[in-house]
């Protein structure tokens, strides 16, 4: 049994170049690469003071022949894979990779009804089998889920993996809804606009000054996407893409106060002021998948 089944508790970067991946993270959040193949899959472990963060690994043939992007894969922990992958395609989900038996673990890849790719684990074997949720440089520290529909996604998720709304110490209207799961507060949910990508998850990496982990962003040949920007509560956040074009996103202190404001459009959020990420939980803080 899990300890915090419903939680995320794994993450993993499919890749079109693994060698300039491990050079680009390691630049930019300071993670040691360890190697963690089995004799049929090539397979990489990040690491951060010794610590697992998460696993990458090369984009499956098959996927790029379907046209797969680089991408942020993340793990929810449930008890019965099986079970709940076969819940998910009776809520009409979409089931991407059977149940399978692999070196990290029993996992299945899936899509909710909106079809916003993330993957289910049992018996994990890398990590640790409890909430993701950390206030560590380095770590994941927020989920993200851009949707067609919130209320829509929040009921999928609820009745599948057991996923409540949660209350927010800030009011963001029917714009931004946080969720918890076990009791614990792991993400935030909004309807995205039209000109916004597709439905997918985004993960919020943590760092300690946010402004500097953009500029190491840049100088790896990573792109900028929104400036650091300050949310109530002192937080700031930045969305980013590797160079390989998979995304993903900061979260920390800013190192000075000035604004530097958006470099450019992504997604319609600067036109359409979405800067409603709620206040990080109070420790620890504060997606093409």
């Amino acid at each position: 049994m899990v300890d915090f089944p419903g939680c995320f508790a794994w993450y993993e970067l499919l890749t079109t170049d693994v060698s300039g991946a491990k050079s680009f993270y390691g630049s930019v959040f300071g993670w040691e690469e360890q190697d963690a193949s089995t004799p049929n899959l090539p397979y990489a472990l990040f690491t951060a003071a010794t610590a697992p963060i998460c696993g990458l690994m090369d984009l499956p043939e098959e996927g790029r022949r379907m046209g797969v992007k680089p991408t942020w894969m993340a793990y929810v922990a449930v008890n019965d894979v099986d079970v709940t992958t076969e819940r998910i395609k009776r809520l009409g989900g979409t089931v991407y990779v059977p149940p399978t038996h692999t070196n990290i673990g029993q996992i299945s890849v899936v899509a909710d009804p909106q079809m916003a790719t993330f993957a289910l684990v049992s018996a994990l074997k890398v990590g640790r089998e409890q909430s993701a949720e950390s206030g560590k440089p380095g770590h994941v520290g927020w989920h993200e889920l851009l949707a067609e529909d919130w209320a829509k996604s929040l009921a999928f998720y609820s009745d599948c993996l057991g996923w409540e709304r949660a209350k927010s110490e800030i009011s963001h209207g029917d714009v931004y809804h946080p969720f918890s799961a076990c009791g614990l507060t792991i993400g935030g949910i909004f309807t995205r606009h039209p000109s916004d990508p597709p439905p997918f998850w985004l993960l919020y990496f943590n760092v300690e000054d946010i402004d500097a982990a953009a500029e190491r962003v840049k100088a790896a040949g990573g792109e900028i996407f929104l400036n650091p920007q300050e949310l109530p509560g002192g937080i700031s956040i930045a969305r980013c893409a590797d160079p390989q074009g998979a995304a993903f996103a900061l979260q920390g202190k800013q190192g000075h106060t000035s604004k530097l404001g958006w470099s450019t459009e992504w997604s319609g959020f600067s036109s359409k002021g979405r800067l409603l990420t709620p206040k990080p939980r109070p420790r620890p803080p504060e997606s093409e998948g």
